[in-house]
């Protein structure tokens, strides 16, 4: 009995140190006051909202946003300069890098959906996403109905992927599911004819094809799978960070800020190369300045 009672205090012990510890992870202004840095996780090629132009530069319209927020950050902690560090992540590394603490403000092409906030929060969305099919325009595919018998591109631990699956379900036919490390290799896969499309974020699929080394073999079917909202993604339980990020997040929508810098990323050319996306705000990103919000994707499914 003595030894399961040792092991028994001993095991509250660790849960009562590992609650302690999460709790300390999650007062990051305490972290940036001490520090003089934030940590900003990034993609390297997540479309127009999170790119990167060479080793240790990062930009994208999130990227930008989050520029903005961590200004206001600085402003509101009465600092002359917070260094910001980059964090590369991956779909598959992403949530448990701002679990950890490593990353505490995430700025790529991350859903917010109801199974995702049960482990981290997330900021008001300024973009909401139409997921879809890239194909060659001489494919002659016109939706996802015929996709039965061929293969489809997702990148692995995107929703994605999930979509895919439920296409399946829903009696789209046997589609032969290819995953891919990330979009660059999931593009590749359609390029060199090894798959039949690629289902990713609209964007990232109309940032690739601007891209790519002949943009009209390529078209993006109109048929949208799934609605999704992306927004930064932040460390669950802190309040008085995620109000800071949240008051940012709000002004940008209200002052006609997110709309402008919209407008640079999605609209006018881009670098490094000045191709353009082409991607006019749609009425649910723009819906979405009007009355910013963090609800989840099945919010935006039940409307």
């Amino acid at each position: 009995m003595k030894t399961h009672l040792l092991i028994a205090g001993a095991t509250a012990a660790a849960l009562l140190l590992s609650a302690v510890s999460a709790s300390a992870q999650t007062d990051t202004l305490k972290k940036i006051r001490e520090s003089g840095a934030i940590t900003m996780g990034v993609r390297d090629a997540s479309g127009a909202m999170s790119f990167t132009l060479g080793p240790g530069s990062y930009t994208g319209f999130h990227v930008e946003v989050c520029e903005r927020v961590i200004a206001d950050i600085r402003k509101a902690l009465q600092f002359e300069k917070i260094s910001v560090k980059y964090q590369l992540v991956t779909p598959q590394n992403r949530i448990a890098l701002v679990q950890n603490g490593t990353v505490d403000i995430e700025c790529g092409t991350t859903t917010n959906n109801a199974a995702r906030q049960k482990d981290v929060a997330f900021a008001p969305t300024l973009y909401v996403e139409g997921v879809r099919i890239a194909v060659k325009a001489s494919s002659g595919i016109a939706s996802a109905a015929q996709f039965a018998g061929k293969a489809v591109a997702a990148t692995t631990g995107t929703t994605s992927v999930q979509i895919l699956r439920k296409l399946k379900r829903d009696g789209a036919g046997e589609i032969a599911e290819v995953l891919a490390k990330d979009n660059s290799e999931g593009f590749l896969l359609l390029e060199s004819g090894r798959v039949d499309g690629f289902a990713a974020d609209g964007q990232i699929l109309a940032t690739l094809i601007s891209k790519s080394r002949e943009p009209a073999q390529y078209k993006l079917l109109d048929q949208v799978l799934s609605v999704e909202p992306i927004a930064i993604m932040l460390p669950k339980g802190d309040a008085a960070f995620k109000k800071l990020v949240d008051q940012s997040v709000v002004s940008l929508a209200r002052s006609g800020e997110a709309a402008r810098i919209y407008d640079k990323w999605f609209v006018q050319p881009i670098p490094p190369h000045n191709s353009k996306v082409g991607l006019p705000a749609s009425a649910l990103t723009q819906a979405a300045w009007a009355t910013p919000t963090d609800k989840p994707m099945e919010e935006y499914e039940a409307r």
